[in-house]
């Protein structure tokens, strides 16, 4: 999957051919998290592929839906987002091609915590619903490895957020948003037909799905997060005026007792600063 930029790559335009604009394919500059999830997808393919370990990383992390046991290993739902086909090469990459494409576009954006929650959590739910599936007997149990379901709910977020964006859709560029329709009918279509790859098409609808819900909800969810700090915040100066109402009364009550001398000076200064505020509310 190749990625074209058009706002930031106008500027780089050659009109070789009249004032017909040839445009420049833009190679993202790496970012953190997107650089690390690369180091780590290649890595364990390597070692899954190249080292006697394979079997064992395949039967201990796959998302495996075959028995109860297996189903509840939690890890599995992130860790089976590591692992690619051994065979089919092309798996990992054109996964790997999806993340380093679409990846630091979407951490610059966020910030890279919450890139990397964002990313896991589309895997998560492309796991999740194929589970779904399998539990109520609409596709067949077997296991299910790599990190389409997150590519794909990348690819989701941009065509939302960024719909400048041109991908490189087969061999045609096309728009982001074109590609994200196209795609969602096809694999929407592959899962009700019960192709052979339909669980992991329905990993990567799902997936599809939760980046745009999470993009979508961004607004609500803020409101949600203002409103909550707005009542932490109100609840904190609360609890504030109670504990100085209560260390007020203990002084003015020493005060009464053992007269003005007796105070400390953070006493004297608490008393200062209540005098002065309460001489402001009956100013106003």
């Amino acid at each position: 999957m190749g990625l074209y930029d058009r706002d930031y790559t106008q500027a780089d335009f050659h009109t070789q051919y009249g004032n017909t604009p040839q445009m420049r394919l833009n190679f993202p500059k790496l970012t953190p998290v997107v650089k690390w999830l690369l180091i780590a997808n290649i890595t364990i393919y390597v070692i899954s592929v190249l080292t006697f370990l394979g079997p064992y990383i395949y039967e201990w992390f796959q998302l495996d839906t075959t028995s109860l046991g297996r189903a509840l290993q939690i890890w599995r739902l992130i860790s089976y987002q590591f692992l690619h086909d051994p065979v089919r090469i092309f798996h990992i990459i054109f996964n790997m091609l999806g993340l380093y494409f679409l990846g630091p576009t979407l951490e610059r954006y966020w910030g890279s915590k919450k890139f990397l929650i964002f990313y896991l959590g589309c895997g998560v739910a492309g796991g999740l619903f194929y589970m779904l599936l399998v539990s109520i007997g609409f596709l067949p149990s077997r296991p299910m490895i790599g990190a389409s379901g997150a590519i794909l709910g990348m690819l989701a977020a941009c065509a939302i957020l960024f719909p400048q964006f041109v991908v490189i859709f087969f061999i045609f560029p096309v728009p982001i948003r074109l590609a994200a329709i196209i795609l969602t009918i096809a694999y929407f279509f592959f899962v009700v037909t019960g192709s052979e790859n339909a669980g992991g098409h329905a990993c990567h609808l799902a997936g599809m799905a939760a980046g745009a819900a999470y993009v979508l909800s961004g607004p609500w969810r803020n409101k949600i997060k203002v409103k909550m700090t707005a009542g932490h915040r109100w609840q904190k100066k609360i609890t504030e005026q109670r504990n100085l109402q209560i260390e007020l009364d203990r002084i003015l009550d020493k005060v009464h007792k053992y007269g003005i001398h007796s105070l400390t000076s953070h006493e004297k200064k608490i008393l200062k600063q209540a005098t002065k505020a309460e001489q402001m509310r009956n100013r106003y």
